[in-house]
């Protein structure tokens, strides 16, 4: 029978320690936490969404980084089948807004649950409060672990399940890197992944705790094209804005370059049809001050904001604004500029960009190229995902594939 040592016991390492010991291997899973699945429970804000439910064209498009790396893992568990994985043991599932999957109880204790009891039910020995050192490589090959103790573990093979650097609390410390960087493979530089985002303008905070819902979020790099764009909710706070829309935009902000913002507030509306609407409004409120009609617009503050942009009076009449401040209030609705001064901190990520060279891995196994007998799974590798379910869908899937994999081939 053959032995796997599974380094983190997170999503990926969990499914990794389920799909090799379905497979006939013995598995020896190794975590330093008190418990398995730290981070699953603090996903969805308590409530873990699991994946999303979403086609699988659609699940694709919301990878911007290594999407085709995932095809295989992909292939041999996908969203769907992660929620009926769930379901079979005892945990289950609803679909909501976004298709995001959750389980229909609200508590991610179900979903490490449901898996832990599986693990144990196949035999898996799970070793709490237990770090790795490093690996044993003997020509070649990975043979093993040696713990923080000094205590060696030998195995035919090995999976690096250990997460990246974000919710460092949860044991994310970068253990990975480390020990992939030691057997010889490239780590791309990590970065906060869906992160909020500092601003150059100090009027956000103003708004802080304001949100919106149904705008357009719009960036690009000043001088160049356009690399999002899309509808949903967001928020100002005291250092910029977050929210989901917020969020995504942040891990498709390139390295280099100064990354504009445009906020849509009436999508729907384009501007000739907004500007007919603000003259309809003036019309019937021609006597009124110009924060009354804004009131109907957009949010109090938000609408004194833009007055302020524009340099307008909250208490000009409505009749005496020109038409050139009309046409300002118009292109600020359907476009507040907001220029990115930068990320918040590897702290506030949810995820983290960047991880072990994809192109050192074997998409169809897991397995390094560099090392056999060695394979990785989760977040330790160099591809990421949006909001929305996408990147627990990811652990879960590269770690099935690598335990499999590991269980079955000669190394």
């Amino acid at each position: 029978m053959k032995k796997i040592a599974i380094v983190g016991g997170g999503a990926a390492g969990m499914l990794a320690a389920l799909y090799a010991a379905r497979a006939g291997a013995r598995v020896c899973l190794l975590e330093r936490n008190e418990k398995l699945g730290k981070k699953v429970y603090i996903t969805g804000k308590g409530r873990c969404n699991a994946t999303n439910a979403c086609e699988r064209d659609e699940f694709f498009r919301n990878i911007p980084r290594n999407p085709r790396f995932l095809y295989a893992a992909f292939s041999k568990l996908d969203n769907i089948g992660m929620i009926d994985l769930l379901e079979s043991l005892g945990c289950p599932m609803k679909v909501e807004r976004g298709e995001r999957a959750f389980p229909v109880s609200d508590k991610a204790s179900d979903v490490t649950g449901a898996l832990s009891r599986e693990l144990r039910r196949l035999g898996v020995e799970v070793r709490f409060e237990t770090r790795v050192r490093e690996l044993i490589i003997e020509d070649g090959s990975a043979k093993g672990v040696v713990l923080e103790n000094g205590q060696r573990i030998s195995a035919d093979a090995v999976i690096v399940a250990t997460g990246g650097l974000s919710y460092p609390s949860t044991g994310s410390t970068g253990d990975g890197y480390r020990l992939a960087e030691a057997a010889g493979h490239t780590v791309i530089p990590a970065r906060a992944g869906l992160v909020p985002i500092e601003t150059e303008e100090k009027w956000c905070a103003d708004l802080t705790g304001l949100s919106l819902k149904n705008v357009r979020l719009s960036a690009n790099v000043k001088g160049g094209k356009r690399f999002y764009s899309d509808m949903g909710e967001m928020l100002f706070t005291h250092f910029g804005v977050s929210g989901p829309l917020v969020l995504s935009m942040s891990s498709m902000i390139p390295e280099n370059g100064q990354v504009q913002l445009e906020i849509d507030l009436k999508p729907a509306l384009d501007a000739a049809t907004l500007d007919k609407r603000l003259l309809r409004d003036f019309a019937e409120m021609q006597n009124r001050q110009i924060a009354t009609v804004m009131d109907g617009l957009a949010p109090h503050s938000l609408a004194l904001m833009l007055l302020q942009l524009a340099d307008i009076s909250p208490y000009m009449p409505v009749h005496s604004v020109t038409s050139e401040q009309r046409k300002s209030l118009v292109k600020l609705m359907k476009g507040i500029p907001l220029t990115v001064k930068g990320t918040r901190s590897m702290d506030e990520a949810i995820i983290t960009r960047g991880g072990i060279n994809v192109k050192e891995v074997n998409p169809s196994t897991m397995q390094s190229r560099l090392v056999s007998g060695l394979y990785f799974a989760g977040e330790t590798l160099d591809i990421d995902a949006m909001t929305g379910g996408f990147n627990l869908q990811i652990a879960f899937s590269t770690g099935a594939l690598a335990g499999e994999s590991a269980a079955k081939e000669e190394n």
